[in-house]
């Protein structure tokens, strides 16, 4: 991820300060540190009559051809909630509804840097399952023969539902 140079609200070159304990970005024009914070994003642990897991495989980079979790990036003034469910539709066709908060956990990121997660257990899903969006696959899965997973986040909101509902 490439540092900003410039200062988002006056556009005068940025440089650094060490400010608040942390060597920062910070504008000497308008005298204000440049925060750099986590993109947050969902994902979803589906989970059929059969136990198993719903996953999707990724069609686009960082780790194409892998699966993970349905989900994506919160947008703009969506609820955590809502950017789930909305993923999920997006990218298997399916609908549900919140059954529980899994965790929140951070992973870094190419791209990002820090990505934060906020993991739902979803239920009483609802559609046919169609990949769509960034997914060219989806499909169900046995706990204990999951294909490769994407990311190490995916994996421990996986082990996390398990241990949470045996």
């Amino acid at each position: 991820m490439q540092t900003k140079l410039f200062c988002p609200y006056c556009g005068f070159r940025l440089g650094r300060k060490h400010h608040e304990n942390r060597d920062r970005l910070f504008c000497g024009q308008c005298n204000q540190p440049i925060y750099e914070n986590p993109v947050p994003a969902t994902c979803t642990v589906v989970v059929n009559a059969q136990r198993q897991i719903l996953l999707v495989e990724r069609s686009v980079e960082p780790h194409k051809g892998l699966w993970c979790l349905p989900g994506g990036f919160i947008e703009i003034g969506e609820y955590p909630e809502d950017a789930a469910l909305r993923e999920l539709r997006e990218e298997t066709g399916l609908t549900g509804h919140i059954q529980m908060l899994i965790g929140v956990t951070a992973h870094p990121s190419s791209l990002y840097e820090t990505v934060l997660l906020v993991g739902y257990g979803v239920t009483r899903c609802e559609g046919q399952l169609i990949p769509g969006d960034d997914a060219s696959d989806a499909a169900y899965f046995s706990p204990d023969s999951l294909p490769a997973i994407a990311f190490e986040s995916h994996i421990k909101f996986i082990q996390r539902w398990i241990q949470q509902n045996g």
